[in-house]
């Protein structure tokens, strides 16, 4: 009990100081503390509980990725330079981050542009119902590791949240 307690203790410190210097005047979430970058994991703040869906952050977050880091709808990890990680710019958008901005509309009841997401996410499987890793919108082709289960765990999760099958205590632990 006294480990639990003090784990406890130790969320509650992350938690308030990711809100205190994680958030970006505009509202929304930001990748590093100090930084005005957006990253696609933020979407995963309600998802994993963090944050109710009803808190304006979470909106004002899948706003802003929506808004800058989508390329024709379909959502990039993060916008990428040379500099910041090493790995070349211009990589495919990932459709597991896809599938979450699904969820995120899904759960900040806009079920209409999670459907209508979901949908244009279900048009991009192959033959067989496969996804890979990655979509390219330019060029219209899959990229990365083929198939990806992360990509297919991200569609069934996003399926069930927009059809309500997913419970409150599956949302906030």
């Amino acid at each position: 009990a006294e480990k639990r307690a003090h784990w406890g203790r130790l969320a509650e410190e992350i938690r308030a100081e990711v809100l205190e210097k994680g958030v970006h005047p505009d509202g929304h979430f930001v990748q590093s503390y100090g930084s005005d970058r957006l990253d696609a994991s933020l979407l995963l703040i309600p998802i994993v509980g963090f944050l109710p869906p009803d808190d304006p952050r979470i909106a004002a977050t899948a706003d802003a990725i929506a808004r800058d880091l989508t390329i024709d709808g379909l959502v990039e990890r993060y916008r990428a330079d040379d500099s910041a990680d090493g790995l070349p710019a211009g990589e495919g958008t990932f459709l597991a981050c896809s599938f979450w901005l699904v969820e995120n509309y899904a759960l900040i009841g806009r079920t209409d542009q999670a459907r209508a997401l979901l949908e244009r996410l279900l048009g991009l499987c192959n033959d067989v119902g496969l996804l890979a890793e990655e979509y390219d919108p330019r060029s219209k082709r899959m990229l990365g590791n083929f198939p990806q289960g992360y990509s297919h765990v991200a569609l069934v999760n996003a399926a069930l949240r927009l059809h309500g099958r997913m419970g409150e205590k599956e949302t906030h632990p």
